[in-house]
């Protein structure tokens, strides 16, 4: 039996040629994108949410302020309870 030789043995090599392929076509112009003023919008409410998720809902250092004026014995007086009073019932007047 006679095997004959049907070509190279690595198929690929017949398609490795080193000819020059054709120069480059030009560089196309660049991409853009423009951007409606509704979306710009979005995007900045969407910062000012995210700014304001970040915000911790109680501020320690008010609610520490507070606390050191009440320990003050001289920070309750007369003054200021009626200031409270005061301000307790103009939230509540119609």
């Amino acid at each position: 039996m006679t095997i004959d030789k049907l070509g190279s043995i690595n198929p690929i090599q017949s398609y490795n040629k080193n000819e020059k392929t054709g120069k480059a076509a030009p560089k196309a112009e660049s991409d853009s994108i423009s951007v409606s003023s509704q979306a710009r919008a979005m995007g900045e409410v969407f910062q000012v949410s995210e700014a304001v998720r970040a915000t911790p809902d109680i501020r320690m250092d008010r609610v520490d302020e507070v606390r050191a004026k009440l320990n003050d014995p001289d920070y309750i007086n007369d003054a200021v309870i009626n200031s409270v009073a005061d301000k307790i019932l103009d939230m509540f007047e119609i």
